[in-house]
């Protein structure tokens, strides 16, 4: 059984498709050895919090019967029916499931039941594709390693007792332990590609309005955006086909069409190569900043000797406002946050202390126990920045440099860059705890992601080696609406290293079937509590 099981999980979604379509498989076979294997492993992880066993093996049957109908048409199989028909996915914990939960990390929304569904998790119900459950977070997703979770921490597979990157951390495990072929995160500074590097697969955070936020709990809107994580770039570029588009509920949503090319990245290595030969790529000098980690500088440097020995040209490049990034994302995202958590007041939904006499005594105790310290921290801090007499001399001032940020990116675009590649995280995982007492360290973890959310723009990580045997992720950014040409190029260096002695590396064996006889990641963090 766990032979079979370690199989059937160990396909990527392509290859899961390809079965599906010939029958050789059902998307049940499928969907119970992914839940079994989740529900196996989850102790060890805390990947998940919910796992809706019941729910899947319906859908499951349901594409089963899809699958069965479209065979019986021979050659509309393919035409009429999406590549995630039968196949499972993760959703992150801030995704509207009607009828699930929806917690978004936090004590606050304890015991919310969704009571619709978001449009990304319409267009998955559309394509066919099969929800497991609900995977763990940063609380609102306002962290950088998952370990702000008012559920407890996640682990990450390479190794028990480092973190798995945030806020998006639990959708990247699911993905990296084979929990899951595909997994849907967000990103607002960073957290999509932040947790793919540090697991060693492959996230994508796309244009800002590509992807409709509609019944996405909001952290902060203008930087907000959904975007894929899975373990190759076609499987990556398949997700993102299926759940981006306009929506009209979603006024940020725009009405540019998604490219059907997304569904026919070259699966030969040979042909997937030639998409780098001819480019100009730009490497900004100011994304090797103080207190980079050396090996990962190197894995990065690597990276770009394998793209100029492809074909293409690596010019090093600046981007003379980044440094500013880090302080104009932490004076506007806070802002933004403290607007939307203003409605979680223990009146409309989710955690309520009381009713007593005293409302604002209720108020007080509903948001005091129900916001985790991140979110407090920022939701003051955006109080701060917002208040009369710091509004003009902080938020709109960030929003003014923010503004030149964009510009640097623009002006090497229009300068005939096809994309700049950098390091998505300065450093790899990090143990548990590390941070936790400096939240200006922590906040440092995003340094190289987040100039890309302020200027609205689409960026993919990809692995590109390891430091110490944990690994190391390759950014590419592009100008907007470039999802396509990114995918390829990422797709063309997955082909050139295709050889390369780190991508036999894997994530250690967390105890397939078996009960894990190791600690999970709440009992060795002192001061958390599991759900």
């Amino acid at each position: 059984m766990a032979d079979a099981v370690a199989d059937l999980t160990r396909l990527n979604a392509h290859a899961m498709t390809d079965r599906l379509r010939a029958g050789d498989v059902s998307s049940r076979e499928l969907v119970e050895a992914h839940l079994d294997r989740a529900e196996a492993e989850n102790r060890a992880l805390n990947a998940w919090l919910t796992i809706d066993r019941e729910r899947a093996l319906a859908e499951a049957d349901a594409a089963d019967a899809r699958l069965a109908a479209a065979r019986a048409e021979g050659a509309k199989l393919r035409s009429d029916t999406h590549p995630l028909l039968g196949v499972p996915v993760a959703l992150k914990d801030l995704v509207s499931l009607k009828g699930g939960q929806c917690t978004a990390g936090s004590r606050i929304l304890e015991g919310y039941v969704a009571p619709y569904d978001a449009h990304i998790t319409e267009r998955l119900r559309d394509a066919g594709a099969v929800i497991l459950g609900k995977t763990n977070m940063d609380e609102f997703a306002m962290g950088s390693s998952n370990e702000f979770s008012a559920f407890g921490p996640v682990s990450n597979p390479w190794d028990l007792e480092t973190v798995p990157g945030g806020s998006s951390g639990g959708s990247a495990v699911a993905v990296a332990a084979y929990h899951a072929p595909l997994s849907i995160g967000t990103d607002t500074g960073g957290s999509i590609r932040q947790p793919a590097s540090l697991c060693g697969i492959v996230g994508m955070k796309p244009t800002y309005g590509r992807v409709s936020r509609y019944g996405i709990v909001a952290f902060a809107s203008s930087l907000d955006q959904i975007g894929p994580l899975a373990r190759d770039v076609r499987d990556a570029a398949t997700l993102l086909h299926a759940v981006a588009g306009r929506d009209e509920r979603d006024s940020t949503s725009a009405p540019v069409p998604v490219p059907d090319e997304l569904l026919s990245l070259p699966a030969s290595d040979d042909e997937a190569a030639d998409a780098l030969r001819g480019k100009r790529l730009g490497l900004p000098r100011e994304y090797f900043v103080d207190g980079m980690e050396p090996e990962t500088g190197r894995r990065v440097r690597e990276a770009v000797e394998a793209l100029e020995a492809a074909g293409a040209t690596v010019e090093e490049v600046s981007l003379p406002h980044t440094d500013y990034g880090l302080a104009t994302y932490y004076i506007v995202a806070p802002a933004e946050a403290s607007a939307n958590l203003a409605r979680y007041d223990g009146i409309r939904y989710g955690r309520a202390v009381g009713p007593h006499d005293d409302y604002l005594a209720d108020y007080l105790a509903t948001r005091g126990g129900g916001f985790g310290p991140e979110v407090k921290r920022r939701v003051m801090l955006g109080t701060y920045a917002l208040s009369a007499g710091y509004y003009d001399a902080f938020y709109v001032k960030a929003q003014k440099v923010r503004t030149l940020i964009k510009r640097d990116f623009d002006t090497l675009f229009a300068a005939g860059f096809d994309a700049l590649v950098a390091p998505t995280s300065p450093t790899p995982a990090f143990r548990f705890g590390a941070k936790l007492a400096d939240p200006v360290q922590m906040y440092l973890s995003d340094a190289c992601t987040l100039p890309v959310n302020m200027a609205g723009l689409p960026g993919i990580s990809i692995p590109c080696g390891l430091s110490e045997g944990l690994p190391v992720g390759l950014q590419l950014i592009g100008p907007a609406w470039s999802e396509l040409e990114l995918l390829r190029l990422s797709r063309a260096y997955e082909a050139v290293t295709a050889s390369a002695a780190w991508r036999s590396e894997e994530p250690r064996d967390i105890g397939l079937l078996r009960e894990p006889t190791t600690p999970t990641p709440v009992e060795r963090v002192a001061g958390r509590s599991p759900r």
